[in-house]
């Protein structure tokens, strides 16, 4: 059977994985496990670019002001004076590593502003921003003799006390991962002294969403049943403006579309969102998504309309070559034509609970990135605060351990038994797998979106847990394939969001409840759940 030993074992390679990968390599061996190749994450996605203070006329307070009203009072105030205080500093490491930035005639940083942001302060590479982060962060993993990817697996379960004979006196601890190779099926487990889990966030659990397919909240739903604690998951945010096309697979019209002028219509060409926010187009995300989502419902049209064809056809070719491309080969032209827009599924901003250091609630256990809810984003990510999270606090995750010294593995390591998969049949069926899936999603898209209430809440719960009884029951009986795995996690997932949902008796960032459309508690209160093994 297949073992590995790893000094440190990633699970994911977004811009987090990646990062903490090449903040540890110094101190170890790192084995990172990605699910498809090397590439695919949330981060290769990510358009519009990195916020942080850069200009004179900007001040870190104005940044934190921006991120705690955003936030509609959930956010930590530590933990965003960290990651705006230290943002800078990360950034400046990725310049450093030769991540290719916009700069304006003068040679300096060009810096947008997109919506919730009082200043000009995001960084970004065109409107590439993420693919262009991530394939300079790979060039340097791939020339570290200390860092090793696997392509292709994915995480089974992390390994904890629970899969130990002898356990009921042992403290909770991570030990690693079971990991299965998807090509050839074999489960086997990687041992490690630190796990850090950086697998991106969950938008498959809806219809529509900007994620890539392999965005099926792998990190939360495994914490979860290792017993980690998780936050505020019923917060989940949609980006306004996702291309409606049935080629388009919810391609993301950024956020600097509109930041650079873009205004919102009915199909008919009347702007409205002045009618719900003196911000207008810039207003945060969460009041634009649901602005879009009442106009369509009242208009009882599929989509609204961005319209950037005032502006100059070389200005909006040069800032936004991607989108003009992709929506070309569709056959829009952004320059003379508005883009059909819908809301979609786009940024989980609750997760796997975590201090300032990254650390859970389970000994030599971290997170970093979207799976975590570090509380920076409290009810609703201001924009482009999310690839700046990452940054700060992979490079945080490295310091705690650099901090601890000499590692050792835990005495129980040689003690992890291989995987046992006596009693499973390969007799797995995809169109079960496909009926749950689309199930699944349904379900959330029709009664746990943008606009909620405790009605279509208790009904989604009641679907839900149906599910995951024939899920487990699947599971239990089957040989583990990827499809298994991330309708398991999907289920999970979902069911967490729900359950968040309804211990939420008001409205309050991106959770917006029918039932108490006004109701805000004054003082700050985290949605916690765990997991009693």
């Amino acid at each position: 059977m297949t073992r590995i030993k790893s000094d440190f074992l990633i699970i994911g390679s977004g811009v987090s994985g990646l990062f903490t990968a090449l903040k540890l390599a110094p101190l170890g061996s790192v084995v990172v496990v990605t699910k498809k190749a090397d590439y695919e994450s949330n981060t290769n996605y990510a358009q519009g670019g990195i916020a942080s203070v850069f200009d004179d006329k900007d001040k870190f307070e104005e940044h934190i002001q921006d991120t705690l009203e955003s936030g509609a009072g959930l956010c930590d105030l530590e933990a965003v004076k960290v990651l705006v205080e230290e943002g800078p500093t990360r950034v400046r490491e990725l310049l450093e590593l030769g991540v290719p930035f916009t700069r304006n005639q003068t040679g300096e940083l060009d810096l947008a502003r997109e919506g919730g942001h009082s200043k000009n302060r995001i960084i970004h590479s065109l409107d590439r921003t993420g693919s262009a982060v991530e394939q300079s962060l790979l060039d340097h993993v791939h020339a570290n003799k200390n860092i090793q990817i696997l392509e292709n697996h994915a995480c089974v379960d992390l390994i904890t006390k629970h899969h130990l004979k002898d356990k009921d006196n042992l403290p909770l601890r991570c030990y690693g991962a079971y990991i299965v190779d998807t090509e050839t099926g074999e489960v086997f487990p990687v041992l490690a002294k630190k796990t850090i889990l950086a697998t991106g966030g969950a938008g498959q659990v809806y219809l529509h969403t900007t994620n890539p397919n392999i965005a099926t909240g792998d990190g939360v739903a495994s914490a979860y049943r290792a017993g980690a604690i998780v936050k505020n998951m019923e917060f989940y945010q949609f980006h306004p403006t996702s291309l409606f096309h049935e080629q388009g697979n919810s391609f993301l019209i950024s956020e600097a579309v509109r930041g650079h002028g873009g205004i919102l219509r009915e199909i008919g060409g009347r702007p409205f969102m002045k009618d719900y926010h003196t911000l207008g187009e810039l207003a945060p995300r969460d009041i634009v998504a649901r602005a879009i989502d009442d106009t369509m419902k009242k208009r009882g049209e599929p989509h609204v309309l961005l319209d950037i064809t005032h502006r100059p056809a070389n200005d909006i070719i040069n800032h936004f070559p991607s989108i003009y491309e992709r929506c070309k080969k569709l056959g829009i032209d952004i320059t003379t034509d508005p883009i059909p827009v819908v809301p979609a599924a786009h940024y989980m901003c609750g997760g796997v609970a975590t201090d300032l250091l990254g650390r859970t609630n389970i000994a030599d256990l971290y997170a970093c990135g979207e799976t975590t809810c570090t509380g920076v984003h409290g009810g609703n990510r201001l924009a482009s605060n999310s690839l700046l999270e990452c940054l700060v606090f992979s490079h945080r995750i490295a310091g705690d351990i650099r901090s601890q010294g000499k590692l050792s593995y835990s005495a129980e390591t040689d003690l992890i038994p291989d995987w046992n998969k006596e009693g499973t049949t390969n007799t797995e069926e995809w169109v079960l797998i496909s009926h749950d899936l689309i199930e699944i999603k349904t379900i959330m898209s029709n009664y746990v979106g943008i606009v909620r209430s405790d009605m279509r809440l208790e009904r989604a719960l009641r679907r839900l847990k149906l599910i995951s009884e024939e899920v487990k029951d699947y599971y239990n009986r089957t040989t583990v394939s990827l499809g298994l795995l991330e309708l398991r996690n999907l289920v999970k997932v979902a069911e967490l969001i729900v359950r968040s949902a309804l211990l939420r008796k008001e409205s309050r960032g991106l959770h917006y409840s029918t039932d108490y459309p006004e109701d805000r508690t004054p003082s700050r209160q985290d949605t916690i759940l765990s997991h009693k093994l």
